[in-house]
């Protein structure tokens, strides 16, 4: 037969079991407690959520944190744009400061019917594989899209999509995150100003007659581009056309003079 004094042994022994892991508990939360920063919590609430890492930072919470730490501006969200950099600014106590929208551009419109092709390519359709094949891919210009959408499988806002053998950007879906920018092999992807009225869809780096051969529309080098703008916006780099925005006052000379249509108009 148990004894009462055998129970409250027993009792005792558990509460003052208890009792010292809850002292340890709360002495180890004390010692290693994390001081939360208010504003830090803020400013993640205010960001999208989307962690696609367009910052430069390791997802929202590493914005968050640099912003709280003034180690970024309040608008470093290309996501969020300039709405969710006012909401920043406000919970930071500083001025909002003017950002320009920007969207990823596809510098090649080299598709099927206008490229011309050194064999046939039957494998894995992946971008960054096809760059080690032989030429760097079945079109027989080296320098163009390759068309099997490593860009649009990492887009996380379905922005990208590919037309007819070459990517194409939905410029109103498109976050500016950059994902595309960096996964693209042939670096042919890049950030350009959403207000942008023209840009050169091309990115060969080959002679005039190499590209006339190899591209219906490629960059030739021929310079009317350059000669005629009346900004002086556009320069000759690597045998075609680039455009400096901060200059260009999208007038479109530069694509009318252009006698391979390599200018394209963004705005309808």
């Amino acid at each position: 037969m148990v004894s009462v004094a055998g129970i409250i042994s027993a009792v005792a022994a558990v509460g003052g079991v208890g009792l010292f892991v809850g002292l340890f508990l709360g002495i180890a939360a004390i010692k290693f407690k994390v001081e939360v920063n208010e504003k830090e919590e803020a400013v993640l609430e205010a960001l999208p959520g989307n962690n696609c890492g367009g910052c430069g930072f390791p997802g929202c919470s590493g914005l968050a944190a640099a912003i709280a730490k003034g180690e970024a501006p309040v608008n470093a969200c290309p996501v969020g744009g300039e709405p969710v950099g006012k909401v920043i600014a406000e919970i930071m106590g500083v001025e909002a400061q003017e950002s320009t929208r920007m969207t990823a551009f596809v510098k090649c419109q080299g598709d099927c019917d206008k490229i011309t092709l050194d064999y046939d390519y039957t494998g894995i359709e992946d971008c960054r594989m096809l760059s080690f094949v032989p030429n760097g891919g079945a079109k027989s210009c080296n320098y163009g899209c390759l068309g099997y959408g490593s860009c649009v499988q990492v887009c996380p806002f379905d922005a990208i999509h590919v037309v007819n053998g070459v990517a194409v950007v939905d410029r109103e879906a498109c976050k500016a995150c950059g994902k595309c920018v960096e996964i693209c092999p042939k670096h042919l992807i890049s950030l350009i100003p959403y207000d942008a009225s023209f840009a050169v869809a091309c990115s060969s780096k080959d002679k005039g007659p190499v590209t006339m051969k190899d591209c219906k529309v490629g960059c030739i080098g021929c310079q009317l581009c350059k000669k005629n703008c009346p900004a002086e916006a556009v320069e000759i780099e690597e045998f075609h056309a680039a455009i400096d925005y901060e200059k260009c006052q999208g007038c479109g000379v530069c694509a009318e003079k252009c006698p391979r249509k390599s200018i394209v108009a963004l705005k309808a």
